[in-house]
C-alpha cells in the first residue's frame, strides 16, 4: 500500500468514526433506550444539537453527502500534504546544484538531488545518473522525469472534481425527493396547508444546502491546488528546456 493510499484509507476511517456518531437515533429501534441517548450525547457534544438536528431533518439525502464529504475532504487533505511535502526553496536548491553541475561535481549534485524532495529535484535527480551517457540521453531521461512528475501532481484532482460534482447532484435528488414528499401530503389531506408541505420544503432545502457546503470548499481547495500545480510544472518545463 502507497503512501497515498494509506493517508486516504486513514482519513476516512477517521473522518467516519467522528460522523458515525449521527446515526444514533436511526438505530434507536436497534439498541437500547440509554445506549441512543449517549451517542446522541456524544454527537451533539462534537457537533452541537443544532448540527445534529439538521443532519436528522435533512433525510436520507444527508447519508451519501456525507460520504461524499468524506472522500472529498480525503483528497483535498491528502492532496494539500502531498502538495506541501513536494515544495521546496527553488532558488536556494538550484543556486546550490547548478555550481556542482557547471564544475561537473556529479556525484555530489546526486546527492543533494536525491536527499532534496519535489519534483524538481527528481527530474534533476534523473537526469545526473544519466551524467555519464552523454547529453541526449540526459535530456531524455529528464523529459521522461518531468513527465511522470507531472501526471503525479495531477493526481487527485478527477476524485475533488467528482466530489464537487455529485454533492449538488446528490442536494438536488434530496430536494426532489422532499418536494414529492410535500405533494404527496397536500394530496393526502387534499388541502393546501403550510404546515402540511413544510415538512417536505424544509427536507428539499436542507439537502440543497448541504450539497453546496460540500461542494464550495472542495472547488476552492480545488482552484488553489491547480494553481500550485501549474507553477511547479512551470518550473519543470523551464529547467527541463535549460
Amino acid at each position: 500500500m502507497n503512501k497515498k493510499t494509506t493517508w486516504i484509507v486513514l482519513l476516512i476511517m477517521a473522518m467516519t468514526m467522528l460522523f458515525a456518531v449521527l446515526g444514533a437515533q436511526e438505530a434507536a429501534a436497534e439498541v437500547t433506550e440509554e445506549a441512543a441517548s449517549g451517542s446522541k450525547n456524544i454527537a451533539e457534544f462534537v457537533f452541537g444539537s443544532g448540527m445534529v438536528k439538521w443532519f436528522k431533518d435533512g433525510g436520507w439525502a444527508m447519508w451519501p453527502i456525507l460520504l461524499v464529504t468524506i472522500y472529498g475532504m480525503a483528497y483535498v487533505i491528502w492532496k494539500f500534504i502531498a502538495l506541501i511535502h513536494g515544495k521546496i526553496n527553488l532558488n536556494n536548491f538550484l543556486g546550490r546544484i547548478i555550481p556542482m553541475i557547471k564544475d561537473k561535481k556529479f556525484k555530489e549534485a546526486i546527492d543533494l538531488a536525491g536527499k532534496t524532495r519535489g519534483p524538481v529535484a527528481a527530474m534533476l535527480h534523473a537526469g545526473l545518473m544519466k551524467a555519464d551517457r552523454g547529453v541526449d540521453a540526459v535530456e531524455k531521461t529528464m523529459e521522461n522525469a518531468a513527465m511522470i512528475e507531472m501526471s503525479y501532481l495531477e493526481k487527485g484532482f478527477i476524485e475533488m472534481s467528482t466530489a464537487i460534482t455529485l454533492a449538488p447532484m446528490l442536494g438536488f435528488l434530496g430536494t426532489v425527493a422532499g418536494m414529492i414528499s410535500a405533494f404527496d401530503a397536500i394530496a393526502a389531506a387534499r388541502a393546501v396547508d403550510a404546515t402540511i408541505v413544510a415538512s417536505g420544503i424544509k427536507i428539499a432545502l436542507i439537502t440543497t444546502e448541504a450539497g453546496l457546503i460540500v461542494a464550495i470548499p472542495v472547488q476552492f481547495f480545488n482552484n488553489i491546488f491547480t494553481t500550485m500545480v501549474d507553477g511547479l510544472v512551470i518550473v519543470l518545463k523551464r529547467i527541463n528546456i535549460i
